[in-house]
């Protein structure tokens, strides 16, 4: 007494296939149904509108680039034009303090030369009193 046989071959091949068909008409029936497409329609939708929002940011980035460009290309002239302008005013004091150390050592030079001068008369004068102080013994008065 066998109380369960086992489906012979030809048997599960159709019970296969009805559960494939079945499976199959579900699916075709959830991809035709009114509300699917409403849901396609509104994920299209915001797919739509995240496309468009990475566009805005992108050209807000690209814009705020070239802002930052603009400004770092000012900011570089501007340091230019203050390196040039401290350059002119380091050239001007140097040359400045050329000169005036050129006074400086002239006028050195100047008094130099005046004590030199100075030194030499006094010199000149204590020989010329020393040879009159000889003369006079010589002479006896």
């Amino acid at each position: 007494m066998c109380s369960f046989q086992y489906p012979d071959l030809v048997e599960r091949k159709t019970a296969a296939a009805t559960a494939k068909k079945a499976l199959l008409e579900k699916f075709r029936a959830k991809a035709e149904d009114p509300g699917m497409e409403q849901v396609r329609a509104a994920r299209a939708a915001i797919h739509q509108a995240r496309i468009t929002r990475e566009a805005e940011r992108e050209a807000t980035r690209l814009a705020r680039e070239a802002e930052l460009a603009a400004q770092q290309a000012r900011e570089a002239e501007l340091a230019e034009k203050a390196r040039i302008a401290g350059e002119a005013l380091a050239e001007k004091a140097r040359i400045e303090s050329a000169e005036l150390a050129a006074m400086v050592a002239a006028e050195e030079a100047s008094r130099a030369e005046t004590l030199a001068i100075e030194q030499k008369a006094a010199r000149d004068a204590r020989y010329a009193a020393r040879k009159e102080a000889k003369k006079v013994r010589r002479r006896g008065y």
